[in-house]
């Protein structure tokens, strides 16, 4: 196509969840107690490992950083899409919407590899156990948070090469609540199967490496504990069951988005919201409620600011009887 005669789209209109007007006051409800239960929950993970020396450890370490990730993944289109919930027109500037597709993969491709390492600390620890503090020095574990971010802005650079040149200057309605890539590429005014093809092929063999690692590691991690005494199965299924449960939970919708090539528009923006919204939601969840160390932290804090709280209030009211 001669795209010389056509016009540059200078933004995109994103048509959102639901074209309802009687239902978007009520999402618009839904999702910010959502939105604010990611932060919440997620920023007390954080908060409670940094504050309790006792969880001053690689897992924990790990997770504080999972935690962080959890609240990008949130927040790079989650309060956009909120706010559009509130009017008619949802545009976003084409600027924007590069930046969307650059955090997605930037976070979401972090949170993979992390994953990864997370998967790393638990065969350590459970295979080699008396190696472990001596494997899982502080310097590794730095090691093993900046490769993530290193990997996620590696993969976000290639997907965002595939995008940022295409000529786009014919329809600029994008069938969801942020610029996803897939949806973005197919408005270019080119042929754009080999693209496509290229993007499928870079975010699959992310997805797929990470999840192959994921699957061998827990494999082997259960076959070692399979010869030890039940206290140590126990402990080990508990801990492998969080892990295998955020595991599928978030690779399931990125496999079926952008390396499962038949699923509909309708399909990808449900499992969109899903990993978007639902899984940094459930991680905070699913890692306090199954771990008794994170419960009792979470407990010790609870009791530490509240007698801070009850010692703030003794001395404001005494302050008030001296001045009366």
């Amino acid at each position: 196509m001669n795209v010389a005669n056509h016009s540059w789209v200078m933004e995109f209109v994103l048509l959102g969840l639901s074209s309802s007007k009687e239902l978007q006051p009520l999402l618009f409800v839904i999702f910010s107690l959502l939105y604010l239960a990611i932060l919440l929950g997620n920023f007390l993970i954080i908060l409670t490992v940094t504050s309790d020396s006792r969880l001053h450890t690689p897992m924990y370490f790990l997770l504080a950083n999972l935690s962080f990730i959890d609240i990008c993944v949130a927040s790079f289109a989650t309060p956009k899409m909120i706010a559009d919930l509130l009017f008619e027109h949802k545009t976003i500037s084409f600027e924007a919407c590069m930046a969307q597709i650059f955090c997605v993969h930037l976070f979401a491709g972090g949170e993979m590899v992390l994953l990864v390492s997370m998967a790393y600390d638990r065969y350590v620890a459970i295979c080699k156990p008396l190696h472990y503090t001596t494997i899982m020095s502080w310097r590794v574990c730095i090691t093993l948070v900046l490769i993530p971010w290193s990997i996620g802005f590696i993969h976000t650079i290639s997907q965002l090469a595939f995008t940022v040149n295409l000529p786009f200057c014919g329809p600029n309605q994008v069938d969801s609540f942020f610029c996803d890539l897939p949806l973005v590429t197919k408005l270019a005014c080119i042929d754009t199967y080999v693209v496509s093809l290229l993007i499928v092929a870079d975010s699959g063999f992310l997805s797929m490496s990470s999840f192959l690692l994921l699957a061998v590691s827990y494999t082997v991690i259960l076959i070692t504990v399979r010869t030890r005494s039940s206290a140590s199965m126990a402990k080990a299924r508990s801990t492998l069951t969080a892990h295998i449960t955020v595991v599928m939970l978030f690779f399931g919708p990125c496999i079926f988005i952008y390396v499962w090539p038949f699923s509909g528009y309708s399909l990808d923006k449900v499992l969109a919201v899903f990993y978007t919204i639902f899984t940094p939601i459930l991680n905070p969840v699913i890692y306090t409620l199954r771990n008794k160390e994170m419960k009792a932290a979470m407990s010790k804090l609870k009791s530490r600011y509240l007698t801070r709280g009850q010692i703030t209030a003794v001395i404001r009211n005494a302050l008030i009887l001296e001045t009366k």
